[in-house]
């Protein structure tokens, strides 16, 4: 093959992606734009999970903080389903 018909091969391999591109990008346009998502209602706040971010960043030394130490337990209890008053 000589460079030639290399080149003409090249060009239409690159118009041909270029055409392909090109419809995609139309056919995009075309769609209806999407309705905005709907909020999301919010959670009531959860105390134990504000206490739990608390602990989280004092790092360390959350590990000696028995405030930290009596909401990890609890998340535990919570977590296996267990009742609080059960566990006493």
């Amino acid at each position: 093959m000589d460079g030639k018909m290399l080149a003409r091969l090249g060009a239409v391999v690159f118009v041909a992606i270029a055409v392909t591109a090109a419809a995609i990008d139309m056919a995009r346009k075309d769609e209806p734009a999407a309705p905005p998502p709907a909020l999301a209602l919010q959670p009531p706040a959860d105390p134990l999970s504000e206490n739990l971010r608390r602990c989280q960043q004092l790092g360390e030394a959350a590990a000696s903080d028995t405030e930290c130490l009596r909401i990890w337990a609890e998340n535990r209890d919570r977590f296996l389903g267990r009742d609080r008053s059960e566990a006493r």
